[in-house]
């Protein structure tokens, strides 16, 4: 087998310094890059802290306006090869912060890209969050969200139960990234997929600007 180097990129909502929400996240990171290593790969891992970008995803939900600080996490993650979404549960669903930053994605930024899911709470109760209310999001976005999601509450860290699952899911991402699904999709089929007017930095489906319905669209007049 051939050796590769991948792009792991952490998203992590977690509000405080240090916080469960991102050591759930770079424990499984850790174990995708021991897992890579024995297979002859290199994973170099980003991370993206939405606490220190809140006020720019703010900003674009209410204006559409992104920041350059928020282009930098959406370069990030469009150069990733893998993602571990990490985010704290709080009344049975993923934070705001963390549902707000991926509604201000672009639709077509995250066609194909391994995703492993991950979620902090303090109770077991919300156990179930990452399948129930984080998997349907990223189906929406059409990632390739790993079979093995991952949920900690604080009797869980001396488990090592949870151990297990992140192996579990580490493996995925490995076998995942080494698919190189994403980049076939891009190579191969991206122009079946309908994208939005101006959509994945300009590589959406051609759209004929020159007729009466655009340019009405865009605020001129038909004939």
């Amino acid at each position: 087998m051939s050796t590769e180097r991948f792009r792991l990129v952490l998203v992590s909502a977690g509000t405080s310094d240090p916080s469960s929400t991102r050591l759930l996240a770079d424990r499984t990171a850790d174990r995708v890059k021991a897992l890579a290593a024995r297979r002859g790969h290199e994973v170099t891992v980003g991370v993206i802290e939405l606490r220190e970008i809140a006020a720019d995803i703010s900003t674009a939900l209410v204006s559409q306006l992104i920041t350059p600080r928020l282009r930098q996490a959406i370069t990030a993650l469009a150069e990733a090869d893998g993602i571990i979404a990490a985010a704290p549960v709080y009344k049975a669903s993923p934070s705001g912060l963390f549902s707000s930053f991926f509604h201000v994605l672009d639709n077509d930024l995250l066609i194909g890209k391994p995703v492993v899911l991950a979620a902090t709470a303090g109770t077991a109760r919300h156990a179930l969050v990452a399948d129930d209310q984080m998997r349907p999001m990223f189906a929406y976005l059409r990632t390739m969200t790993a079979p093995t999601s991952l949920f900690a509450a604080p009797e869980d860290w001396s488990d090592p139960a949870l151990n297990t699952r992140i192996d579990r899911a580490a493996v995925e991402m490995v076998l995942l990234m080494e698919s190189g699904f994403a980049g076939q999709i891009k190579d191969e089929s991206w122009q079946s997929y309908q994208h939005e007017f101006g959509s994945a930095g300009g590589t959406e489906t051609a759209i004929d600007l020159d007729t009466d319905m655009m340019r009405l669209a865009t605020g001129g007049s038909a004939g």
